[in-house]
């Protein structure tokens, strides 16, 4: 039995196509745009950016000012379960901040991993309030803690300028370094 090249190549090329194409649809347009349509609905959120991995869903934010963190991590985690499927939902928020608060935040930071530390939480509000009693310049800045199992979320703004952080609750375990 004798096959013939081209329609073999064509079969394989067809059939290549609708696997790849098959998988690529459904991952655009089950799982991706819902999710996407379901963070962009969100109060506060500009822009966002979503891309699935394997393990993993990274969500690219741009935020407004005074965007409540953990409540967006609570309503995407809820509504887009199916989407996320026992992934790990990660978050990367483009930051629009200014030097006063990046200042602000380098003042306060050594309190705050301070407070992670010896997890006493309720410390990083009345640090980060005391800066603004320390120094009037941080009177215009407005400090709001957030936390949920996972993460401690803080988010300053400056009027329209914000600067937000995700602080993991559980350090990550350090290992031995392969060239010690």
């Amino acid at each position: 039995m004798k096959l013939r090249l081209v329609p073999v190549l064509l079969t394989s090329l067809l059939s290549a196509a609708l696997l790849f194409g098959g998988w690529y649809a459904y991952r655009q347009f089950v799982v991706q745009e819902p999710l996407h349509k379901l963070v962009s609905s969100y109060e506060g959120v500009k822009d966002s950016h979503i891309t699935i991995k394997r393990n993993e869903v990274t969500l690219k934010l741009e935020l407004q000012p005074g965007t409540k963190l953990r409540e967006l991590v609570q309503y995407v985690s809820k509504e887009g379960s199916a989407a996320i499927n026992g992934r790990t939902l990660k978050l990367d928020v483009e930051q629009d901040t200014s030097a006063l608060l990046d200042e602000y935040w380098d003042k306060a930071m050594f309190s705050v991993a301070e407070a992670m530390e010896s997890r006493k939480y309720t410390l990083i509000p009345a640090k980060l309030d005391g800066l603004k009693e320390q120094d009037s310049k941080y009177s215009g800045v407005t400090a709001t803690t957030e936390i949920d199992d996972n993460n401690v979320y803080v988010s300053l703004s400056n009027g329209t300028e914000s600067k937000f952080i995700i602080l993991p609750r559980v350090a990550a375990k350090m290992g031995v370094w392969n060239n010690a």
